[in-house]
């Protein structure tokens, strides 16, 4: 068995903002496995406000070595953007060499085509109320926030895009006075989700407080192991896999979550086609789906996934899985 790592870069089709800072590109994490002639890959976006950076996960996966199964990885990685990509390339891998597709492996019903946001990163309110209606005929737009001075940018959204459903990302770049003094006005404007008001380390302010608009859990929630802490404060978990560390911990998060309760978005890190392709798996049937990261790109994979007015669409055989 061999691993191979390539860094990879995509150029983005617009500068992307959000409240921790801009891009212009997605630098990704290439991984193939190869074993008995027969090669699976898988991407990761190694992130920095988890203390990960290209190479400190390229160094993780360097590190491994022999024989690799994917319930030998839990202890070999830990949750983040290394164990993602070697997880799906191990998917890929041996779905390639069972001809058989990924979905089937994993016992899920034959996957279709979900509705994903699209996400208008974070800009003056003129600029967000033209990118609003630009995209004002997709059905869902996710907005990137996280100042005090929010308010202005959220109002020109909804002029700008007055019938599509909108959610808010407000990135961990609120306190909790500033939730509490947009909440009224999140109902008011038809928000129908807030993601990741507060600051991780300090969401305890969220117990308690009145939640008029459902709230996401997405630095707050990793894995399973996030869950405990979530009670009282979210009402919906954020599934990425750069997070769970891959799709194997992010399948039985799904199910842990839905168990106890919660709802489930499934998200995304900017990323190629590659990187969405086993989270169209995950996202069959959740109450969000944020895989827009390919449409943010002004280049991507080949066999490429399709987007439609269905949405977003599982991946061909070609591509993963």
């Amino acid at each position: 068995m061999h691993i191979d790592i390539s860094r990879d870069v995509f150029r983005l089709a617009q500068v992307f903002t959000i409240s921790r800072g801009s891009r212009t590109e997605a630098q990704v994490l290439t991984v193939r496995i190869t074993d008995g002639g027969v090669t699976g890959w898988g991407e990761c976006v190694p992130y920095a406000r988890y203390g990960e950076t290209l190479e400190s996960v390229t160094a993780e996966i360097e590190a491994l070595s022999g024989p690799l199964t994917r319930d030998a990885l839990y202890d070999l990685l830990p949750a983040g953007a290394a164990r993602n990509a070697v997880d799906c390339a191990l998917w890929d891998l041996q779905a390639k060499q069972a001809g058989k597709r990924v979905w089937e492996l994993a016992g899920l019903a034959r996957p279709g085509p979900e509705i994903t946001a699209f996400t208008l990163s974070l800009d003056s309110p003129e600029k967000m109320r033209e990118q609003a209606a630009l995209h004002a005929h997709r059905p869902l737009l996710k907005i990137k926030l996280g100042t005090p001075d929010d308010m202005p940018r959220l109002e020109a959204v909804r002029a700008g895009a007055p019938d599509a459903q909108i959610i808010i990302d407000a990135n961990e770049g609120w306190s909790a006075a500033v939730y509490a003094d947009l909440a009224p006005h999140l109902v008011r404007l038809g928000v129908s989700l807030v993601e990741q008001p507060l600051p991780a380390g300090d969401d305890d302010a969220l117990v308690g407080m009145e939640r008029p608009v459902p709230v996401c859990a997405d630095e707050s929630c990793h894995d399973r192991a996030s869950l405990a802490a979530l009670k009282g404060k979210y009402d919906v978990v954020n599934i990425k896999l750069d997070k769970t560390g891959g799709l194997t911990e992010a399948l039985a998060l799904r199910d842990a979550a839905v168990a106890q309760g919660y709802e489930v978005m499934v998200g995304c890190m900017v990323g190629s086609s590659l990187a969405m392709a086993p989270a169209v798996l995950v996202a069959q049937g959740a109450k969000v789906v944020d895989l827009d990261g390919p449409l943010l790109l002004a280049e991507d994979r080949d066999n490429a996934l399709t987007f439609d007015a269905a949405g977003v669409h599982p991946p061909a055989a070609k591509l993963w899985g």
